[in-house]
């Protein structure tokens, strides 16, 4: 049985909203509303997507803020690579962050396996395709 008295977010960053239109070898089996109903069959969540950082950052400030969020789940897509101000962000979030990736970075080109978001989550999930995202929800259920 879930628990709907706490909560994870999922925000997922640019592009991520065509997550099937993508190339092949990058995209997902899945859709993110199948995504999402994998992940509300063990715990309350709550989606966000934008291909814009500075609405990725409020969205994050407003993690900061509210009570009932328990952990985040972030895919920052191409932000991961280069986004100071969402690192920041994620540095002043107090609650269990997991940064989960599709594709194994480190197979792809050098410029994508460095991840200046990391250093400000509990976890990075590379390479498990949608799994992932199960993983990291249930790694913030049983840690939070």
């Amino acid at each position: 049985m879930v628990s709907r008295s706490n909560k994870i977010i999922l925000i997922e960053g640019p592009n991520l909203n065509l997550i099937k239109k993508r190339k092949e070898i990058y995209q997902s089996n899945k859709n993110l509303k199948e995504i999402i109903k994998n992940i509300s069959d063990i715990v309350d969540i709550e989606y966000y997507q934008s291909n814009l950082e500075g609405e990725i950052i409020n969205k994050l400030q407003e993690v900061i803020l509210n009570d009932d969020i328990i952990g985040v789940i972030i895919n920052p897509a191409a932000y991961s690579h280069y986004s100071l101000a969402i690192s920041d962000s994620l540095e002043m979030i107090k609650k269990l962050k997991v940064e989960v990736h599709l594709t194994n970075i480190f197979n792809r080109e050098s410029h994508r396996q460095n991840l200046i978001t990391a250093k400000n989550v509990n976890s990075v999930i590379s390479g498990m395709g949608n799994y992932g995202y199960y993983l990291a929800a249930q790694y913030i259920l049983e840690n939070s």
